[in-house]
């Protein structure tokens, strides 16, 4: 791409030159689709340019790579990207109760933080109410503890639910999360229709990476879909899935690996809401991924374009959605706790700049970035508002986001992104011979792929031939470190509210509420609006799912070994 010098322009009076692009291609593309989009998205300056003074074009020209904005949406899903709009800065929280989450979202919100993003503790990940024995000895340690509507109402107390966008990890239970959000927000005057957000609802990589499921994948598709159809019904702006490698790549995957599975497990949802009679592009555009930005920024980078391409071609070739919303990969980005050590922590905020750097260089359009302690606890306040002002500062001080797409056309950048595509084309085939994504998983292949690529790396760096530094290298004597641990206090509390709900609420509605769920659940109908007639009546989480266990049985893995 070459750029001719303008006589014209006012900037030369300041010394520097504005270059205009002389390929007609690139032409077309400025004045038309980036034009559209800089009416639609104001851009955050008048004009970009470096310290020097030199002029920052929107974009640089990579020629056969297309444009931002356009199929197959390698360069970027909007024109603009982010000379226009910031992605979405979506720091995960939750812990201890829903009032002290909520004191953890105000400080975030109050800190610049654009979004909300819910942690939920164990057991209400995998359907199980505070005071039952298995769940009281993990109650608020890795997330908010959620038994029903009256832990949701403290959770988003003074956040008005119509003007943020709530992010919610969960997945076995996700359809009687996203039933109290609606009933939460109901109750703070918010109609339905007006709810911005995502919940992860992705069950099959819980099976095959995580671990926390709860129902046989059968019926658990079925949730999945069912809660896909009630939102193109009645939360049109809701994220249905996210569709996520993130956990995948915490198991052990490499990059195409999380790329196959994440992408095969996309392909598996869409099937199934056609086959639950869903329309392709009533429902597609409102999918979203979760991927994981790991060290080698690199790589990094290039996996999140092969992601958007692949996803491209697969909705337009292989299900002929017309929409180009469905074509679209929207996805949010989580830097790799895998990655960060508990030796020498400090060193994991340089680790969080590159995987978030990483991120944002691919394009993505939501990001959470860890706290450096989080290999030791959960991350304290300090900790969270340092991962916050990273994104922060890659936002505003580094002028990676002044140029879309700004690695576009680099030989090494494009050598990787088709590299990884077809790594990840031929692992999916693999997985299509195997009988898809389901067969893979209940079959073990999934999980013994991910099991042998996480023991290579690890013997790699046992062996010293992957350097981690201050693990296996530049090791230093250290002072134990301080950890924040939730107190029990706060358990007593949720317990305590738990027990309140027990008492106050009208049993006989409760009762009433979950029997028509279970006639629901036992046939053919959307179980969501039952769901929410029940949590409305302060039903619990953990007798929702325990009334769908007696319905649908129990998920046993397999043997992977």
């Amino acid at each position: 791409m070459t750029y001719q010098r303008s006589d014209t322009d006012p900037a030369q009076s300041h010394g520097a030159e504005r270059p205009t692009p002389s390929d007609e291609a690139l032409r077309r593309w400025l004045a038309g689709p980036y034009a559209a989009s800089q009416r639609r998205f104001s851009e955050r300056r008048e004009a970009f340019a470096t310290t020097s003074g030199v002029v920052v074009p929107p974009l640089c020209d990579a020629p056969g790579l297309g444009f931002p904005g356009e199929y197959p949406y390698v360069r970027g899903v909007r024109p603009s990207m982010f000379r226009a709009q910031f992605w979405t800065m979506r720091q995960y929280a939750g812990f201890s109760s829903a009032r002290e989450t909520n004191t953890r979202f105000k400080l975030l919100l109050d800190s610049g933080q654009t979004g909300l993003s819910t942690a939920f503790d164990l057991p209400t990940q995998i359907g199980y109410d505070s005071d039952h024995p298995l769940a009281k000895a993990e109650v608020g340690r890795v997330g908010v503890p959620v038994n029903s509507l009256r832990d949701v109402e403290h959770l988003f107390a003074g956040i008005p639910l119509g003007e943020v966008s709530t992010s919610m990890t969960i997945n076995a239970t996700a359809v009687v999360l996203l039933a109290l959000y609606c009933v939460a927000a109901k109750k703070q005057g918010v109609e339905r229709s007006k709810l911005r957000g995502t919940v992860q609802n992705d069950i099959l990589k819980e099976y095959a990476a995580r671990g926390n499921y709860r129902f046989p994948a059968g019926p658990s598709m079925r949730l999945t879909t069912d809660l896909m159809a009630f939102c193109a019904a009645e939360i049109p702006q809701w994220n249905t899935v996210s569709i996520s490698g993130y956990h995948i790549r915490e198991a052990g995957s490499t990059a195409a690996q999380e790329l196959a599975f994440t992408l095969g497990n996309g392909r598996a949802y869409v099937r199934a809401a056609l086959a639950a009679g869903l329309g392709v592009d009533d429902f597609a555009p409102r999918l979203s991924f979760f991927f994981n930005a790991h060290n080698n920024l690199f790589e990094e980078v290039a996996k999140f374009r092969a992601a958007r391409r692949m996803w491209a071609r697969i909705m337009r070739e292989e299900f002929g959605a017309k929409d180009q919303k469905s074509w679209m990969m929207r996805f949010h980005t989580q830097t790799a706790g895998s990655m960060l050590t508990s030796q020498q922590p400090e060193n994991n905020v340089v680790r969080v700049t590159l995987q978030a750097l990483a991120a944002v260089l691919g394009g993505t359009q939501s990001l959470h970035t860890n706290g450096l302690d989080e290999a030791l606890s959960l991350p304290t306040e300090k900790s969270a508002r340092i991962a916050l002002r990273t994104q922060q500062i890659i936002a505003n001080e580094s002028g990676v986001c002044d140029t879309v797409d700004p690695l576009g056309g680099a030989p090494f950048i494009e050598y990787l992104t088709d590299e990884l595509e077809a790594r990840a084309l031929a692992l999916m085939a693999e997985v299509d011979r195997r009988g898809g994504p389901v067969a893979a998983i209940e079959s073990g292949f999934v999980q013994r792929e991910i099991q042998k690529s996480a023991m290579a790396w690890l013997r790699a760096v046992e062996s010293d031939q992957e350097t981690i530094v201050g693990v296996n290298s530049y090791v230093v004597e250290e002072d134990p470190p301080e950890i924040f641990r939730a107190d029990d206090d706060s358990k007593r509390e949720v317990l305590a509210d738990l027990a309140a709900v027990r008492r106050e609420r009208d049993p006989a509605a409760v009762e009433a509420s979950l029997r028509e769920l279970d006639r629901a659940a036992a046939g053919t109908d959307n179980v969501m609006p039952h769901i929410v007639a029940a949590v409305e009546r302060y039903a619990t989480l953990g007798e929702i799912c325990g009334l769908f266990e007696k319905r649908f049985g129990k998920y046993k893995p397999p043997e992977v070994l």
